[in-house]
């Protein structure tokens, strides 16, 4: 069949997404876990935000970052996990070439989008610590709705020309795309033609934002770090530093997930699709589940509204019991 195509000059314009074709009949027995999974994603990320939303005290720069951040994780996990979860059930996932691409730029633009809000972040923290008393002129809603729309359109500029590319590249080697989402090298497996070009660009593209985002982090927190421990007041120290220490996390789990992910792919060619799928599942997924997980238990305002939270919706049977009719013992 590759054959005919590449001779006919035929391109595919409808695929099959099989997620772990390995797995073969057994692939059902994943959709459990990954329904937790996205389940958990969901009530963990929206829990964080709501409590950002409803909470007066935590209506600061910082706080929107946050629940911005756990928005682009949900959006992030809804882009992958459903599409795979019907792939899984059904065995392939049906979906047209401009969906695909859809997918693709959607999937690309929300990871690095996070990764911009992130940069956002510590901006925000640089200047609340090196530059205190002039935060509150600094930091205004202006600038951080400016910031988040740079933020936006360094996506789409790093996105839209993968995408692109790989627009105008034919299909004729199968309509199956080994995988559980339209990654791009998944699809370029596909092509017939020479993808040089599409290699090196998205190549070139993805060292440079993580080289320069990593630089741009790096020198933010040495001295954000470097002006904390200059703090003569050790409390204000210590907040300071557990501050810092959330979003150092979160930056490690973010950048070290899409790092193995990359070093495994180069690496392991050896190693099956379906341990390749369930990386990529990993370095998509991580960060979604972790994120909520770290600002919830590490930031003590949130930490404290959310026991608040639960306490309110804890059912009160030391009342109920209470309000029971009291009736006498027999003598």
């Amino acid at each position: 069949m590759s054959g005919w195509n590449e001779t006919h000059n035929v391109s595919y314009i409808e695929f099959f997404l099989v997620g772990f074709p390995g797995l073969h009949e057994t692939r059902s027995l994943l959709i459990f876990p990954f329904s937790c999974i996205y389940l958990v994603i969901l009530l963990a990320n929206i829990l964080v935000i709501y409590t950002v939303v409803v909470q007066r005290s935590l209506h600061q720069p910082m706080y929107a970052l946050i629940a911005l951040l756990l928005a682009v994780n949900i959006c992030s996990a809804t882009v992958v996990v459903p599409t795979m979860l019907v792939s899984l059930s059904t065995h392939y996932y049906h979906i047209s070439l401009s969906c695909c691409f859809i997918q693709m730029f959607f999937l690309y633009f929300f990871i690095i989008f996070d990764c911009g809000i992130i940069l956002v972040m510590a901006l925000d923290r640089y200047i609340a610590i090196c530059y205190p008393l002039r935060y509150p002129e600094i930091v205004t809603g202006q600038l951080l709705a400016g910031l988040v729309v740079l933020a936006a359109l360094r996506s789409s500029c790093v996105v839209v020309p993968v995408v692109g590319l790989a627009s105008r590249v034919r299909f004729c080697r199968s309509n199956i795309i080994r995988h559980f989402t339209c990654e791009h090298m998944a699809l370029m497996k596909l092509s017939c033609g020479d993808i040089s070009l599409n290699k090196t660009v998205g190549l070139s593209i993805r060292i440079c934002t993580r080289v320069l985002d990593m630089l741009l982090l790096g020198t933010s927190y040495t001295r954000i770090i470097h002006a904390a421990f200059q703090i003569s007041s050790g409390g204000a120290r210590s907040k300071a530093l557990n501050t810092c220490g959330s979003h150092l996390l979160v930056i490690f789990t973010v950048h070290s997930s899409s790092f193995i992910s990359s070093i495994v792919y180069h690496i392991a060619r050896t190693a099956s699709q379906d341990v390749h799928n369930l990386l990529s599942a990993l370095y998509l997924l991580l960060p979604c589940l972790v994120n909520p997980v770290i600002y919830g238990a590490r930031t003590k305002e949130i930490r404290q509204h959310l026991v608040k939270i639960f306490q309110r919706a804890r059912p009160q049977v030391t009342s109920k019991q209470s309000l029971a009719p009291q009736r006498d013992l027999p003598s």
